[in-house]
């Protein structure tokens, strides 16, 4: 008996010295659940949906505009997005192209109805608010792993009564307008329920919050509405989804300058 319980004690012992080194960091668990959540979004390929911008001042004070917009998932690169502005008039018929890439800068244009013309968007100038909103252009690309580095920070309850992970993202592509992201991702399904952003000066600046989930068929789930606050201007931005369809038929020729001045 006691040379079997010897036996057991080395063992444990054994384990125990030899766990540490196996255990996960902070930031290789970080990187994993970043991967996951990317692939449980991944193979729906085409998406369209319609979308009502709500811009609003410290004093409350609203302005709507209503867009259309179009995404390609795109194997071994970033995604492509097409956003046409509807109303009000004097900003419908701006389009907003976007080819999103992993450290590389995103290309981005802009057409402007006004003086007919597309207008390319300098990776300098990605920090830059789109079109009056909270949301800066960097926003607007799709979220490639190699944008970012990952460090898991901990485990708690948010939104409606999820479970979360709490990620730090560190940008790792040039002319970032944030220091880092804080980003909480449900244990269930891995989607982003909360993400604040931190300016140059390592200061919180705004929050985004992801509300009224759909799951979508594939698995895919999309949220209704994206809250957008600015903590240092008392501006935000609300963004209502609706008629997301992942059945429109779309390609590679949908999505270049030509396709910004065909719009739509």
């Amino acid at each position: 008996m006691l040379k079997q319980t010897s036996m057991l004690t080395a063992l444990l012992l054994t384990l125990g010295a030899i766990s540490p080194s196996h255990a996960q960091t902070p930031e290789e668990r970080g990187l994993e659940i970043a991967t996951a959540a990317k692939q449980r979004d991944s193979g729906w390929e085409h998406m369209t949906a319609d979308m009502e911008m709500i811009l609003r001042n410290r004093a409350g004070k609203e302005s709507t505009r209503k867009i259309t917009n179009r995404q390609l998932e795109v194997q071994g690169d970033g995604d492509k997005s097409l956003s046409l502005f509807l109303e009000p008039g004097d900003v419908a018929g701006t389009a907003m192209l976007t080819f999103s890439h992993g450290l590389d800068p995103d290309d981005q244009w802009l057409y402007l109805p006004s003086i007919k013309r597309v207008k390319r968007i300098s990776s300098k100038n990605k920090s830059g608010p789109f079109m009056g909103s909270e949301f800066a252009f960097e926003d607007l690309g799709s979220r490639e792993i190699e944008k970012f580095t990952y460090k898991l920070v901990g485990e708690e309850a948010c939104g409606d009564g999820y479970e979360c992970y709490v990620l730090e993202q560190y940008p790792q592509y040039e002319d970032s307008g944030y220091t880092k992201q804080v980003a909480w991702i449900d244990k269930e399904h891995y989607r982003n329920i909360k993400v604040d952003y931190y300016d140059r000066k390592d200061s919180l600046l705004k929050t985004l919050e992801f509300m009224d989930y759909q799951e979508y068929a594939g698995g895919y789930w999309r949220a209704d509405r994206f809250e957008m606050t600015n903590h240092q201007t008392g501006k935000s931005t609300t963004l209502n989804w609706h008629d997301y369809d992942f059945e429109t038929d779309l390609d590679e020729g949908d999505f270049n300058e030509n396709a910004l001045k065909r719009l739509f």
